[in-house]
C-alpha cells in the first residue's frame, strides 16, 4: 500500500442521513490539498464523489499536484457483494470521479444487503434485508479489478480477525488485504486487532479518530464526547495543541492511519498540524489507558477486535 502523506487522511465521510450541502465537499477537498493532504477517503454511498473528483482535477489543472500524488480510497457498498457486481460498481465510481483508477478499493462491510437499486433495502417492518455473501468470492472480484488496473491496491473495512483470516487463508489467494479500516480512537484503541494486523503487514486505517457527532440515529451517545476528555486536554495544554490534535497524534504515533472528517477550513488545517511534536512513552500509556472498548458508530452487525 502506497503510504499517504504523513499518514493523515481527509475523509469525505458523512452519515447517509446527513448529506453535505452542495459544493461543501468540493471546497473542503481543495482546502485539504492546499494544506498538504494527499490521501482522501471516500465512497459511492457518501454521494459526493463527483465533488471529490472535481476538486482533484482542478488542483491538477492548477499544477498544485499530479494524479500520482493523490491516494484515493473508494468502497464497495453492501448491496454490491455478488462478484458480477464488483467491477461494474467500481467502474461507476471511476466514472463519477472522472479518474482512471483508485489507489485503494475496499469492501466496506463484511455483511451484505439485498442487491438492487435501494442502498438500504428494508422489509415492511423497517428491518434491513440482508443477503448471503461469500466474502472470498467478492475478494476474488476485487483481485480481478486490481489485475485490470482499476485499483492499485485492495483492502477491507470493519473486518475482525476471523474474517481477515478467511480471506488470507483462501485457496488461490493472489493479493492479501493491504488495509483494514475500522473505528479507532483513544476510547476504542483496538489493541488486539492492531497487533494482529501488524503481524500480517496490514495497515489499520482508523475512522472516527476524534469520536464523532452526537446523532442518536447512528451514534452511541452513552459514551462521553472524546474531545472533552481531561487527559487529552491536559496533554494538549502542555504542547499548545487541541485535544483533537493529541488524539490524532496518539494514533499516528502507534502506526494507525487516521481519517478525520471535517468541512471546517480551520479544523482541516489544524488536523494536519500534528507532525511538529511527539508524545512521550508515559503520555502514550496514559492515553492508551483511556480505552473503554466502546465504539461510537452503531453498525448493524457485530465485529470485535
Amino acid at each position: 500500500m502506497k503510504g499517504p502523506t504523513h499518514r493523515l487522511t481527509l475523509s469525505s465521510f458523512f452519515s447517509f442521513s446527513h448529506q453535505t450541502p452542495k459544493g461543501s465537499c468540493l471546497e473542503a477537498v481543495k482546502i485539504a490539498i492546499d494544506a498538504g493532504y494527499r490521501h482522501i477517503d471516500g465512497a459511492f454511498v457518501y454521494f459526493n464523489e463527483h465533488e471529490v473528483g472535481q476538486a482533484i482535477r482542478e488542483k491538477i489543472a492548477e499544477g498544485k499536484i499530479k494524479r500520482e500524488d493523490i491516494f484515493y480510497c473508494g468502497k464497495l457498498w453492501n448491496t454490491c457483494h455478488p462478484p458480477e457486481l464488483v467491477r461494474p460498481t467500481l467502474e461507476k465510481t471511476l466514472k463519477i470521479l472522472q479518474l482512471d483508477y483508485v489507489d485503494l478499493y475496499i469492501i466496506e462491510l463484511p455483511m451484505a444487503f439485498k442487491p438492487g437499486d435501494a442502498l438500504y433495502p428494508k422489509d415492511e417492518n423497517g428491518k434491513f434485508i440482508y443477503h448471503e455473501t461469500d466474502l472470498c468470492a467478492t475478494w476474488e472480484a476485487l483481485e480481478a479489478c486490481k489485475d485490470a488496473g482499476l485499483a492499485k491496491s485492495i483492502g477491507v473495512s470493519n473486518f475482525n480477525r476471523r474474517q481477515l483470516e478467511m480471506i488470507m487463508n483462501k485457496p488461490g489467494l493472489k493479493y492479501k488485504p493491504v488495509s483494514n479500516q475500522v473505528e479507532c480512537h483513544p476510547y476504542f484503541t483496538q489493541p488486539k486487532l492492531l497487533e494482529f494486523c501488524r503481524q500480517h503487514d496490514i495497515v489499520i486505517v482508523g475512522y472516527s479518530p476524534l469520536g464523532t457527532s452526537r446523532d442518536e440515529s447512528w451514534v452511541n451517545v452513552s459514551s462521553p464526547p472524546l474531545l472533552k476528555d481531561p487527559v487529552l486536554n491536559a496533554i494538549g495544554k502542555k504542547y499548545n495543541k487541541t485535544a483533537a490534535q493529541i488524539a490524532l497524534r496518539f494514533n499516528v504515533q502507534r502506526g494507525v492511519v487516521v481519517i478525520p472528517k471535517s468541512f471546517n477550513p480551520q479544523r482541516i488545517r489544524e488536523n494536519f498540524q500534528i507532525f511538529d511534536f511527539s508524545l512521550t512513552e508515559k503520555e502514550m500509556k496514559e492515553i492508551e489507558a483511556l480505552n473503554k472498548n466502546v465504539r461510537y458508530i452503531l453498525i448493524e452487525h457485530s465485529y470485535s477486535s
